[in-house]
């Protein structure tokens, strides 16, 4: 059983969300989950959706990041697999392309218990040659506060293309004014160049870090290292209430993580100098 992290953080400064402010004592926890679900296909070689939705659905989630999804290819039958997964779950879906592939499209979604605003496609860096990497944003209306909610799929063969990719999010989101989520298959272990750089900016979920827990979700037979995270900005704004990886080996190649955050509101201000 993988252990709880938890990381307490004191606000240094009032924050404040767009117009909105969080009410006293009212502190927004969201369960955020981030699966690369391989088009659908599980380790027993079937495409199954259906399986999918029943492992998204079990964790009762807030916000999905999905990568590696198919829209209207060849080799899936043709299936809207954003449509059909946002029907199977009973939340609002969005698909970000990524490419063009097998007479339709591939890339990644999100799936989401909150009205969807809109979502916005950013092209990351790259070369010609390589699969074109992509961070989906959307805007996410959660009860009046609004969020950015983004997932990625950094590069899976070359370190120093991530690299680039992980500099060009912190980049994209360094003068957001409102409260970010960034997740997705990073394709880097916890203490790779790529993920200290996201570390730089977000509170990020990094098993074997400062002695926490591991996070293994790759492969999902035989977990051997952490590939999957879930990232939130500013980091004095947020707190990891709760991760852990998600004990799913058939659905997919990789296993889902699932973590609690907790926007922390501004009366959370220590009190004194």
């Amino acid at each position: 059983m993988i252990s709880i992290i938890r990381f307490w953080v004191l606000l240094g400064s009032c924050f404040s969300i767009g117009s909105e402010m969080l009410a006293a004592g009212t502190p927004l926890q969201l369960r955020v989950l981030t699966y690369n679900i391989h088009h659908g296909e599980g380790t027993d070689g079937k495409v199954d959706l259906e399986r999918i939705a029943k492992v998204i659905s079990a964790q009762q989630p807030d916000l999905v990041a999905l990568q590696e999804v198919d829209n209207r290819t060849w080799r899936t039958g043709g299936v809207d697999q954003t449509t059909e997964l946002a029907k199977l779950t009973k939340l609002q879906g969005r698909f970000a392309k990524q490419i063009d592939y097998e007479g339709g499209e591939y890339g990644q979604a999100i799936l989401s218990k909150y009205p969807i605003d809109d979502l916005k496609v950013h092209v990351l860096p790259g070369r010609p040659e390589r699969e074109q990497r992509i961070a989906g944003v959307a805007t996410i209306n959660v009860n009046d506060i609004k969020l950015s909610f983004a997932t990625t799929h950094l590069h899976h063969a070359r370190g120093d293309l991530r690299l680039e990719q992980a500099v060009e999010l912190n980049r994209l989101f360094q003068s957001q004014a409102q409260p970010s989520i960034v997740v997705g298959d990073m394709n880097a272990v916890p203490d790779e160049a790529t993920t200290v750089e996201l570390a730089k900016q977000w509170l990020l979920t990094r098993g074997e870090h400062e002695g926490a827990a591991k996070l293994w979700t790759y492969p999902s037979i035989h977990p051997a290292k952490q590939l999957d995270y879930i990232a939130a900005r500013p980091i004095a704004a947020w707190r990891i209430v709760e991760v852990r990886v998600v004990e799913e080996e058939l659905a997919s190649d990789h296993r889902p993580l699932l973590a609690v955050l907790e926007l922390i509101a501004p009366y959370d201000k220590p009190h004194g100098d």
